[in-house]
């Protein structure tokens, strides 16, 4: 597929849709994840061709042979984004060219074809505008999109797949953790690492995901919402949560984030939230923070809020960490007043009630 091919797509139309108020009613209260909308986009890859066959259609089952590569080696990656409903009925969204060119680099780092990044924009702008129906307009819910891309070559030798499928599908959602979660507690993984220098840490990859599941599973059976993990040489320094960067607040008014450094995925959330605190006044630094500093700053006081965040959750309070060694509140256990100013800022812009400085806002219609 061309680049010009690119910005057009064979539609199907889904000849049996959900029913407007089977919708309707679904929308009032999606959860998260589990309300898809009724269509989907698919382009093929096969070596010697390249991209083709790009087509919207309806949502469906894949047909793939059990010896599919993607069964076997875990050749495949993903992207989280949302499509968000304007105060004037239109949608938009937020920095897909940054969701497109970490899809391009997660690709090179599981030796993938690489999906051209306006390909990418625009296969998610098309879904949208498809589906715009499924656009819930809740305060705080989104059009939650999922594009992904799969190994489909017939093989058990162990090689990069000759052949791939990209897809996106799209799901209408509320919020990421149930009740809203005014703060979470948080467990420290001593027995599992999510990434080692030299690995996938920073590419957004299913294999990193279930390497997480067993510390979170550990985490929610000591009554904590959500794992934090440690860095995988010294296990020492804070990384990142199963699924979301944390930042940490001082009482001189900084922030602090661990440093990008291959084991921590380039959030986008995180990259807009630097922006976003610069703006404040804030000073953010970009360095290593251990465990003990950690809970050291919080009981002292010199650490007043703390949070995690990443596209699904958007942005949550820590209030406690725990852990076979830890157990230590921050400030009073819940949201704090930067923390609520941040969040506040970013979906402000996200939903259009705030001008966008920045040129984040991709407007679909």
């Amino acid at each position: 597929m061309t680049e010009s091919q690119a910005k057009t797509f064979l539609f199907e139309k889904n000849q049996n849709p959900l029913a407007a108020s089977e919708r309707e009613a679904l929308l009032e209260n999606p959860g998260f994840g589990r309300v898809f909308t009724d269509h989907m986009v698919t382009i093929r890859y096969s070596e010697g061709r390249g991209w083709h066959d790009g087509r919207i259609e309806a949502r469906r089952a894949f047909d793939l042979d059990p010896a599919t590569v993607v069964f076997h080696y875990a050749q495949e990656i993903f992207e989280g984004m949302k499509a968000y409903r304007l105060r004037d009925g239109g949608a938009a969204l937020f920095r897909p060219d940054a969701n497109a060119r970490r899809f391009r680099n997660s690709a090179l780092r599981l030796a993938m074809a690489p999906l051209p990044e306006d390909m990418f924009v625009q296969s998610v702008r098309e879904l949208v505008r498809v589906d715009r129906d499924w656009i819930p307009s809740a305060d705080g819910a989104a059009l939650y999109l999922r594009p992904f891309m799969i190994s489909t070559e017939v093989l058990l030798g162990v090689k990069p797949s000759s052949d791939y499928i990209y897809c996106v599908i799209a799901s209408s959602v509320g919020s990421y953790f149930k009740g809203g979660a005014p703060a979470v507690t948080l467990w420290v993984s001593e027995n599992y690492t999510r990434a080692a220098p030299g690995g996938t840490g920073e590419a957004k990859c299913g294999g990193n995901y279930a390497a997480s599941l067993a510390a979170q599973a550990e985490a929610t059976r000591e009554g904590c919402e959500q794992v934090i993990f440690l860095d995988a040489v010294e296990r020492r320094y804070v990384e990142e949560l199963g699924g979301m960067n944390v930042f940490f607040l001082f009482d001189d008014g900084s922030l602090q984030t661990p440093p990008l450094t291959g084991t921590i995925l380039p959030g986008i959330t995180r990259d807009s939230l630097i922006t976003l605190a610069r703006d404040l006044g804030l000073t953010v630094r970009e360095e290593p923070y251990a465990i003990d500093r950690w809970e050291a700053d919080a009981k002292s006081g010199r650490l007043t809020e703390a949070f995690a965040c990443g596209t699904a959750a958007v942005v949550t309070p820590i209030g406690q960490v725990k852990g076979r060694k830890y157990n230590f509140t921050i400030g009073s256990g819940g949201a704090g007043q930067v923390t609520g100013k941040l969040k506040a800022a970013l979906l402000d812009i996200q939903n259009g009630r705030a001008p966008d400085p920045h040129g984040w806002i991709d407007r679909l219609f």
